[in-house]
């Protein structure tokens, strides 16, 4: 008799194994941070602080190298205007760049949340030299795709402003209603470009594509979930500008309110300007928080979409079962599921069979059968049978006697 051994149920992941729904993947990109708080949010407040620090450090450097030569020249003259705006001009190309820069550093803070969130879909839980390891030979792609992206977005708003500005220099108030449309179409163009491309760092990270082919992918997987994805992408941006707002204005508030009880009569010293620049601090800490978490929860909800995407165009779902299973029934080394089939088709929807059906297919016999004529009448006896014909006489011989007639008395003889 066979045994079978034992094995215990798989472990949940954070979704479940099957194309997922619009609340399922808004819902678990808020909670999704709590399957591996520590690597998520620790890795991404270190690197979004690093960067803003680099990044203020840099323009205050600036800054100080630039506005410094003003001190020697006479305000009002000539070398004093074109020396402000050679520094302007300058530090503005200055914060240019340091921004993209850091939107650089969030792109890689992106990959390592697409790297754990795949992993959690399967109730797994990677340390961050793991999480590193798996991102570290695309991370040069994620870094040119957030520059990419961050220059497309600098140039576009650059355009649109200056169609904005020049219409409204030219054409006054009737410029200037023209330009709301062009502003409109922007906005409404950024959003759909932004949700067609929201896949483009999961593809990276779990394809291993280059950032051409990601682009080619994310463009046709969310063909279909479109609005799933503006959708999600829209209430989450939403809900944490909100945040930030409700937490600001009230700290704000709050600074205000100590400084004015440290300088009750409006004096300008040294208390004065401790309490002002502790309140703006404590405002800004709060506020790169829920950056940082927004960060988080953002990645993860585009992570979710492109698990969902290749569930209904690919069958990923099947290969995370099967995954599971023989992970969980002891097999060394499984077969990476979202590598083995990507690209593949497969048609989920269900179409009903052509009626009538086709002539190679039998007849379809009908119901209720027709009735049957009734049979004829036959009459065994019909035909009649033939006449049988009489018996001829049979020949007088001599020695037969001849039959004796009877004769009346008294008649003669005849």
């Amino acid at each position: 008799m066979t045994q079978h051994a034992w094995t215990p149920a798989s472990r949940p992941g954070i979704v479940p194994l099957r194309p997922l729904g619009f609340g399922t993947i808004l819902g678990r990109s808020f909670t999704a941070l709590r399957h591996n708080p520590r690597v998520l949010l620790g890795f991404a407040l270190v690197v979004q602080a690093i960067g803003a620090l680099v990044a203020t450090a840099v323009l205050v450097a600036v800054g100080v190298l630039t506005f410094s030569r003003l001190a020697s020249l006479q305000p009002g003259s000539d070398d004093f205007e074109t020396v402000m705006a050679g520094s302007v001009a300058l530090l503005g190309v200055i914060g240019v760049v340091v921004t993209i820069a850091a939107t650089a550093l969030a792109v890689i803070v992106q990959g390592v949340v697409v790297a754990e969130v795949t992993h959690a879909v399967v109730a797994e839980k990677l340390t961050l030299g793991r999480l590193w390891r798996r991102i570290r030979p695309v991370a040069w792609r994620l870094v040119g795709y957030g520059l990419l992206a961050t220059l497309s977005i600098l140039l576009g708003a650059a355009a649109v402003f200056g169609v904005f500005f020049l219409l409204t220099t030219v054409a006054g108030t009737a410029g200037f209603l023209l330009a709301l449309p062009v502003a409109l179409g922007a906005f409404v163009l950024s959003l759909w470009l932004t949700t067609k491309l929201m896949l483009v760092p999961a593809v990276i990270v779990v394809e291993r594509a280059g950032i051409r082919r990601a682009i080619v992918r994310s463009w046709t997987l969310i063909r279909g979930r479109f609005w799933v994805g503006l959708g999600v992408t829209f209430i989450i941006s939403a809900s944490f500008g909100a945040l930030a707002q409700v937490v600001s204005v009230p700290l704000s508030i709050a600074s205000l309110g100590v400084t004015t009880i440290v300088t009750p009569t409006g004096e300008t010293d040294t208390s004065a300007v401790i309490a002002f620049l502790i309140g703006s601090a404590a405002t800004q800490l709060v506020i790169f928080l829920l950056q940082c978490v927004s960060l988080i929860v953002s990645a993860t909800a585009a992570t979710l979409v492109y698990v969902d995407c290749r569930m209904r165009h690919e069958g990923l779902d099947l290969d995370l079962l099967r995954y599971v299973e023989e992970r969980d029934a002891g097999a060394a080394s499984p077969a990476d599921p979202y590598t083995l089939h990507i690209g593949r088709r497969l048609d989920r929807r269900w179409t009903p069979p052509a009626w009538p059906p086709p002539a190679t297919s039998p007849p379809r016999p009908a119901w209720p059968p027709p009735a049957s004529p009734p049979a004829a009448h036959v009459d065994p006896a019909w035909p009649p049978p033939a006449p049988v014909a009489a018996p001829a006489p049979a020949a007088a011989r001599d020695d037969t006697p001849s039959p004796t007639r009877w004769t009346p008395p008294g008649a003669g003889p005849s």
